[in-house]
């Protein structure tokens, strides 16, 4: 059985903003709301959602005999960001692509963690890459807690932040307890949400999420949500933008999450001019990419002048 405390130094002196361990256990609050969710088209077109149901609910599923569950977050929030007049780019994609920079740090972590045992235990390391419900198993870790905006919020830390985790068959020897709720009556994410995507707290109907639409949705944008959004080219922000843990956001650490120069100094002109071959170099290794360079283009027609 290893010392949890250990684990979370370690992920300190990796880099990692937070740490904390959750027993493996079915994520039975979870079922009935996901569920729901799904059945109410509120996933738009990730048809993805709907698959490995039983993974999602248990961890189990991806590591036999898993026992633990180490959830980390790294901060991404950028020193330097786009001019205020320049097309919105999500601050999560200004840097390196994290599925690459996370799952290289949660395998170094393991090398870490594993480097004192002297018997193997198996491990699987994820972020945004398996059916897991990170920010539940986050929350359940006492990481933080699940916001109105439905983003895992660090109390004294704010919400800009990737997680990663660890399903592992290591035991430790204290699990972490979940953090309560500490929005209280702030309402400003669902207030601010431009197209009222958000339409109760922690309930967010992906279908009218500009998040969604211009990364996730690959047709045309509908007309009622093309008109709302304003300068933004690749995500929105605006529920983390406007909430009040957020004054906590310091710059990233991470050297490559901070943008290049070439891509803080985009601009409309540049951007409605863009060729494949420049969309390749500006964007090498960007999470943008998940959009691909149609995708950009059909929502870049609809920016402001």
């Amino acid at each position: 059985m290893f010392v949890s405390s250990k684990i979370k130094e370690l992920a300190c002196k990796h880099g990692f903003g937070a740490c904390g361990i959750a027993r493996v256990e079915p994520a039975d609050t979870e079922i009935v709301y996901l569920d729901q969710w799904i059945a109410n088209g509120c996933h738009g077109e990730m048809k993805y959602m709907e698959n490995y149901r039983d993974i999602r609910f248990n961890p189990s599923g991806l590591v036999e005999g898993a026992c633990s569950v180490i959830s980390v977050a790294l901060n991404y929030y950028p020193g330097k960001k786009l001019s205020p007049d320049m097309p919105h780019i999500a601050y999560y994609a200004y840097g390196k692509d994290y599925h690459i920079v996370l799952k290289n740090k949660l395998r170094l972590l393991w090398e870490s963690i594993t480097s004192s045992l002297d018997k193997t235990h198996e491990a699987r390391f994820f972020t945004d890459s398996a059916p897991i419900l990170e920010r539940y198993w986050a929350w359940r870790a006492g990481i933080g807690f699940i916001g109105k905006n439905t983003n895992l919020i660090i109390p004294g830390k704010g919400s800009y932040f990737f997680l990663g985790e660890i399903v592992t068959t290591l035991e430790v020897d204290e699990y972490d307890t979940p953090q309560k709720n500490r929005c209280g009556n702030c309402n400003r994410c669902i207030e601010f949400c431009p197209t009222g995507a958000l339409e109760s707290e922690r309930h967010l109907n992906a279908s009218r999420c500009l998040s969604y639409l211009t990364i996730e949705h690959k047709g045309e944008i509908p007309p009622e949500q093309a008109a709302r959004l304003g300068n933004r080219l690749y995500g929105c922000d605006t529920c983390q933008q406007v909430c009040p843990w957020n004054r906590f956001a310091t710059p990233t650490q991470e050297e490559q999450f901070c943008p290049t120069e070439a891509f803080l100094s985009l601009n409309k002109e540049q951007l409605r001019m863009l060729t494949k071959e420049e969309y390749n170099c500006i964007f090498a290794y960007s999470a943008v990419k998940r959009a691909k360079y149609e995708g950009l283009l059909r929502t870049i027609k609809y920016l402001k002048e």
